[in-house]
């Protein structure tokens, strides 16, 4: 007498495989083409400027005897440019009357941010210059 077995053999199963396991193997499938697909299309489309860096100042504000002078940082160039260093400059006839500089770790292509400088006089007295003093590549 054999014994019969309540599992089917892989051999067996493979034969009579179901739909819903081909469906889900095509989809799967098709997720990482895709994936691949849109790494290839950036890397060859990617733009390999180096950075461009501007700055852009918003409205000074005044708060307990203290001017802030908010700006943006963005990189509109292709790569990525680190140790960013911004330099905020307040001078009063010819003369640099304060100094402030921000440092920045990273700025990848197309990216924004934002930061302060902190004054102990009023910026709007004087002429106030905002810049990009330096930055590395990685």
């Amino acid at each position: 007498m054999s014994k019969k077995t309540p599992y089917k053999s892989l051999v067996d199963r493979s034969k009579n495989s179901f739909p819903a396991e081909w469906v889900t193997f095509a989809i799967a499938f098709l997720i990482v083409l895709s994936i691949v697909g849109l790494v290839l299309y950036t890397w060859i489309t990617s733009d390999q400027q180096p950075p461009i860096l501007s700055i852009e100042r918003q409205e000074i504000r005044e708060a307990q005897g203290q001017f802030y002078v908010p700006f943006k940082i963005t990189n509109t160039g292709g790569e990525t440019a680190e140790s960013v260093q911004v330099i905020g400059e307040f001078r009063m006839n010819g003369k640099i009357e304060e100094v402030g500089e921000q440092q920045f770790d990273f700025l990848s292509g197309g990216e924004k941010e934002e930061g302060a400088f902190i004054f102990t006089r009023n910026p709007k007295n004087g002429e106030l210059v905002l810049r990009v003093a330096s930055y590395k590549l990685p």
